[in-house]
């Protein structure tokens, strides 16, 4: 057998790479693994991140920062009922 075919079979036989179709219950996520499940642009996430709406982002370290799975679980439950800090936090 020729060494492409060879090489062919083994990447066909190679699993394929699993995506993340579920926000994990734990953890933090930055925006480019939320933006999936989030209807809003950045923009108007920040904006209701400053007015209490939604989840505050966490500063990891001093250039990345993400959100708690965990908030943002409670944010999908109820958008529009949300409030940070008041018992969702």
């Amino acid at each position: 057998m020729e060494s492409s075919a060879v090489a062919a079979i083994a990447v066909h036989l190679r699993p394929a790479p699993r995506k993340r179709d579920s926000l994990p219950q734990d953890g933090f996520s930055r925006w480019s693994e939320l933006r999936r499940f989030i209807p809003l642009s950045r923009e108007t996430v920040r904006l209701r991140e400053i007015a209490g709406r939604f989840p505050k982002r966490v500063h990891l370290t001093e250039r990345c920062t993400a959100w708690s799975n965990a908030e943002i679980h409670k944010w999908l439950a109820d958008p529009v009922g949300y409030r940070a800090g008041s018992g969702n936090a």
